[in-house]
């Protein structure tokens, strides 16, 4: 009798012996699936906050790519839309500067040089020229170095969220708030920029509105599509900007669209989707 209940006692303690093993590897692996989020959480406000030290000590070089290893290895932190924002502004501020990049090169001029033959030679444009190297005209002599980016840019329309996305060899490198057109009227697919024009006088049914006049609605840019009567401009009205509200091109602030302007040349592949 009494071997008996032992025999039942040692089953009934390696019974629950298992049973605690069981709950207690269930409960480990749980917390072992959460760290992982919480590791990125940590890793991202770590990396977050290192670039913004490098930001106040001037490093800009070293503060974007600090934002870039943040995007790349932290995608689902909370902090992923200021670093993307913070990214987009150093990304054209690094651009529009003489700081040397990897995507860049130092090129000394020769005689017979001229921005315009340089910028075509680059595949670049002169306005980017001159800003990357701070130039307030357009002479250069021979042996004076300039920086020239070799970047070959590109630009995405999402219609869905009304974005235009400027990339520099395929990876994103700003991404502006536009209008497009009214009722998904802007035709996707893919074309080149074949025109660019400096304040454009807009030409519609009827009438014809100069540059200064309150009714040109196309602002103080025109990059034509190869697609005929569509492209990317300017605006008067930016409260439309994040809508579908125009007739089919693709409408930006007039700033942004400066900003683009000088950066991307004529022949630069736009893509348009839904």
């Amino acid at each position: 009798m009494n071997k008996r209940i032992i025999f039942i006692a040692a089953v009934l303690v390696l019974a629950a012996a298992v049973l605690f093993l069981l709950i207690y590897k269930k409960g480990h692996t749980s917390s072992a699936k959460a760290h992982p989020a919480q590791n990125s959480d940590k890793t991202a406000r770590s990396l977050y906050g290192e670039a913004d030290k490098l930001m106040k000590e001037g490093k800009i070089v070293g503060a974007r790519s600090i934002y870039k290893k943040m995007l790349s290895e932290c995608p689902g932190s909370n902090l992923v839309s200021d670093a993307r924002s913070q990214l987009d502004d150093l990304n054209i501020r690094i651009l529009f500067s003489p700081i040397p990049t990897e995507d860049s090169v130092v090129y000394e001029v020769v005689p017979g040089d001229t921005l315009n033959k340089i910028a075509k030679n680059f595949g670049t444009t002169v306005e980017l020229i001159m800003k990357s190297n701070a130039m307030q005209n357009t002479i250069i002599r021979p042996g004076a170095k300039l920086k020239i980016s070799k970047a070959k840019y590109s630009i995405l329309v999402d219609k869905s969220q009304n974005i235009l996305i400027l990339k520099a060899d395929g990876e994103v490198f700003k991404t502006y708030t536009v209008a497009t057109g009214t009722n998904n009227s802007t035709p996707i697919g893919t074309y080149q920029i074949k025109e660019k024009i400096v304040n454009p006088t807009w030409y519609k049914a009827g009438a014809v509105a100069p540059p200064d006049s309150p009714d040109n609605i196309l602002g103080t840019r025109w990059m034509a599509l190869t697609l005929e009567h569509y492209g990317i401009h300017g605006t008067t009205d930016e409260t439309t900007l994040g809508q579908q509200a125009t007739a089919g091109c693709v409408r930006m602030r007039n700033k942004d669209v400066e900003e683009l302007y000088s950066i991307i040349p004529v022949g630069t592949e736009v893509t348009i989707i839904d």
